[in-house]
């Protein structure tokens, strides 16, 4: 599938404010799963000075520096992705040691997946529905994943919330309803909670194109050994696939947001969203 967006953020101001330095995660990842065809930003008023980079989850990131005053800031991002993964189940899991959960990575890769793994934080409520999903699945690892992904898909009010960073996964679970960022961080924790390296992603979902308003999505991704990343989306119920185009990734939402940064000044702000998709 061939998806081509166009995604315009606007931010308005009631008076001229100086804008400090912003990160822009707006470049769709190239990988396994989707190959980038081309990408544009265009940023106004244009940074003095900017630079690409890749950040500690492989994301390529724009750091941008303003000089001026302004009284807006347009971030228009458009590309096309084509992808590439019809079957997310294409992988056979590495050894036996990985077919079950909870799931103990081989040292060197546990070493290197330490801060997806690390479960302190993960809350009581959000473990005990960890250990009934996988007693239901036999404690098979993708049976788990799946049934997880069913779970929160079947049982959670599905919401819309245009802003602000994700609910802690104690608070939705409570609630019983959430946006798609919300059940992507209650997945996640819950597969931390099993000994899953999991991680948040932002992108975009072919669904979306057909929704209103249309906005961007949210999902985890799981390391399975011998599958690499693989996305699981929770308000889709279903596993990642090539409806799915990935921004960035990272072991907190924070680092995965299309944009950080903030202004200088007294001036109120005002955000305009909108973002078209084509699917070829």
């Amino acid at each position: 599938m061939t998806i081509r967006a166009v995604h315009s953020t606007v931010y308005r101001y009631d008076a001229p404010v100086f804008i400090e330095p912003h990160v822009f995660r707006l470049c769709p990842r190239a990988d396994a799963a989707q190959r980038l065809l081309w990408h544009e930003l265009v940023i106004d008023p244009p940074p003095w000075h900017h630079s690409e980079a890749l950040d500690q989850d492989g994301n390529i990131i724009l750091h941008a520096s303003f000089r001026e005053a302004a009284a807006a800031l347009s971030v228009i991002s458009r590309f096309e992705v084509r992808t590439l993964r019809a079957n997310p189940f294409d992988f056979l899991l590495d050894g036996p040691e990985a077919l079950a959960v909870p799931l103990a990575y081989p040292s060197a890769l546990a070493a290197a997946l330490a801060p997806y793994i690390r479960s302190e934080e993960v809350d009581g409520a959000v473990r005990e529905l960890a250990r009934e999903v996988a007693a239901g699945a036999g404690w098979a690892t993708v049976p788990f994943l799946a049934a997880l992904c069913e779970r929160l898909y079947s049982g959670t009010r599905q919401i819309v919330r245009e802003e602000g960073p994700p609910l802690a996964a104690r608070e939705t679970l409570r609630a019983g309803e959430g946006s798609c960022r919300d059940l992507a961080v209650v997945f996640r924790d819950a597969c931390r909670a099993l000994g899953l390296a999991a991680r948040f992603v932002s992108g975009y979902e072919a669904q979306e194109a057909s929704d209103e308003p249309v906005s961007m999505h949210a999902w985890a991704e799981v390391y399975l050994p011998g599958g690499g990343w693989r996305g699981w989306d929770p308000s889709r119920g279903l596993a990642a696939a090539d409806c799915h185009v990935a921004v960035a990734a990272a072991f907190d939402p924070a680092l995965a947001a299309p944009m950080t940064g903030s202004f200088r000044g007294s001036a109120r702000a005002s955000m305009e969203v909108s973002l078209e998709m084509e699917l070829k």
